[in-house]
């Protein structure tokens, strides 16, 4: 696929503006805000005492994250675009990786509007964060600070200091969706809980093991811009042992918690599950078909499950208490 054809595709000159500006926010991924029912499943019960102020926190929170991704994303996209990663990467697999979902790449949005919009939504959802932490029924400093941090390093991922851009790229997937979890929570009950901080080290872990196989698939656009992620960094082996790694690491938490009385007994077995899928992601992405984007994509349906797991344990938690 040459530049011209992907600058070319007819049905992208005629959509809607909006439509391309929720292209570039990526609105149809919408695996970090699960986290707000997770963490809505775990203050729900008992049903009389909940307090509906708990759903405008929560309401007000997914909007300044859903702003400051939407930034982040924007942002990421202005920086892959600049160095030309964007480009090479969809032109490598144009059918399963559909280049329109870079409005930049496709000519949709110019570099101005792609930066207009990214510090239009950061503006935003900082001023949605601060009436968040402002009207919440309780607001802990390490909450504030935690929230905070969030945003300032994830305007930074690909943009300004370019944190994804000197070996943090990792580490950054998995926390966004570890603060996801944890800073609604602190926001709402003031307090931090064991069995929570296991469920939001489960739920970051979601992203970045379908991140790790869009990485895997991106390795030589990466290295071509020099873009450090582990796969880029080490060797086919390497890589797969650390995908590996994590995928066990997911296990092996959850069944620390359950055999500690973290979480209940029966956690480890109710999110069995997703052991099974990323067993099955494993093989497709690292087998002998080597099928790596049909392994992300089993990625999200894991996550997906996962997340609704987690409401299934709070709310049977709640329940037999």
């Amino acid at each position: 696929m040459t530049d011209a054809t992907l600058r070319a595709t007819p049905s992208t000159a005629r959509e809607a503006k909006l439509v391309t500006y929720a292209r570039l926010a990526k609105l149809d991924v919408f695996d970090y805000y699960l986290s707000l029912l997770v963490v809505l499943s775990a203050v729900l019960l008992p049903i009389g005492g909940f307090d509906l102020a708990v759903l405008v926190t929560l309401g007000l929170f997914g909007l300044g994250a859903v702003l400051m991704t939407a930034s982040l994303v924007a942002f990421d996209d202005l920086t892959g675009h600049r160095d030309g990663s964007d480009t090479a990467n969809y032109r490598a697999n144009p059918t399963l990786r559909r280049a329109r979902r870079k409005p930049l790449v496709t000519g949709a949005l110019t570099e101005p509007e792609v930066v207009c919009f990214g510090w239009l939504t950061a503006i935003a959802g900082a001023a949605v964060f601060a009436v968040a932490v402002a009207t919440a029924p309780h607001a802990p400093q390490w909450t504030v600070w935690l929230i905070a941090a969030n945003f300032v390093v994830g305007i930074q991922y690909s943009y300004g200091l370019k944190i994804s851009y000197h070996g943090f790229q990792e580490a950054y997937i998995a926390a966004l969706g570890w603060v996801m979890v944890l800073a609604p929570y602190g926001l709402i009950t003031g307090r931090f809980d064991g069995f929570v901080l296991v469920q939001a080290l489960l739920f970051g872990l979601g992203p970045l093991l379908f991140g790790v196989y869009s990485n895997t698939n991106d390795i030589a656009g990466d290295r071509a811009v020099g873009r450090p992620t582990v796969a880029a960094l080490t060797s086919p082996r390497g890589n797969r042992r650390f995908v590996a790694a994590l995928s066990l690491g997911e296990f092996l938490l959850g069944a620390v918690a359950s055999a500690t009385g973290v979480a209940p007994w029966w956690f480890v077995l109710l999110m069995l599950p997703v052991t099974v899928l990323r067993i099955r992601q494993f093989g497709i992405g690292f087998g002998p078909r080597g099928d790596i984007l049909r392994a992300r994509a089993i990625g999200f349906t894991a996550h997906r499950v996962g997340a609704a797991l987690l409401v299934a344990a709070n709310l049977v938690l709640a329940v037999t208490k």
